[in-house]
């Protein structure tokens, strides 16, 4: 596991503004070197709010056209409903960004005749389309997660075992609502080049001292790191117990 870069910030708009920054900084980097790039977003307070920023810096560095938009859960809702985090994330950045609708890949919802574990393998599907021969799912050049109070990441809690052959886990008992969850697993997001965690509140101390504790694994968020770099965004107030910012 690589050493992690911890950004901290004064507060939960300045996380999304630097998050948003960077990640088209990363984007441009990438499209430099390749044809195209894979983004997987999240959802959550921080990263809704990276994306309304990502909307309003677009600085025309990045050509939309040849990026791929994933996420890394879902909740397994009607397809309009607000919940979705594919929903809040058109409604603070998509809509008012060039990226093809083919290139956006969200999760299939409650209402499209797919029960959960239907809805996982056709999902684990899409995810292959865009993988090497070899591969069953592609490996992201970026991806963001926020991260819960209790540690948990995507839709990956603390106590669950999953079950780590499957790519998209049909989380059927989520201890937060809505309980019917969509989920990438451990492998496909420790599969991503670079893991980026955008983090802000009080509530998240704990768990943010637990990462960079002694028994980091103890929780989800302990599982997971970037193949070539892992950083973190983080306000004063979740990095209070680590730093005392």
């Amino acid at each position: 596991m690589n050493r992690p870069i911890v950004n901290r910030l004064p507060d939960g708009a300045a996380v999304a503004d630097a998050v948003a920054a960077a990640v088209l900084e990363k984007l441009a980097s990438v499209l430099r070197a390749q044809p195209l790039a894979h983004l997987v977003v999240t959802g959550g307070t921080v990263g809704i709010a990276s994306l309304a920023s990502l909307a309003r810096l677009d600085d025309g560095s990045v050509d939309w056209s040849r990026v791929h938009v994933w996420w890394g859960d879902e909740r397994f809702v009607a397809q309009e409903s607000g919940d979705r985090n594919a929903v809040q994330a058109r409604n603070a950045w998509l809509n008012h960004c060039a990226v093809p609708e083919e290139n956006i890949h969200e999760f299939p919802a409650s209402d499209q005749g797919l029960d959960i574990h239907a809805a996982s393998q056709l999902f684990e599907q899409e995810l292959a389309r865009f993988s090497r021969a070899d591969a069953a799912y592609p490996e992201f050049d970026l991806l963001l997660l926020g991260m819960g109070p209790d540690g948990h990441i995507a839709s990956l809690f603390p106590g669950q075992d999953q079950d780590s052959a499957a790519v998209v886990v049909a989380v059927e008992d989520s201890p937060k609502p809505p309980p019917m969850r969509l989920s990438l697993n451990y492998g496909v997001i420790n599969a991503a080049s670079e893991v980026w965690f955008t983090v802000a509140g009080a509530d998240k101390a704990d768990a943010v001292s637990v990462a960079f504790g002694d028994d980091p694994q103890s929780l989800p968020v302990g599982r997971v790191s970037g193949k070539s770099r892992t950083v973190w965004f983080l306000d004063q107030t979740a990095g209070a117990r680590n730093w005392g910012c």
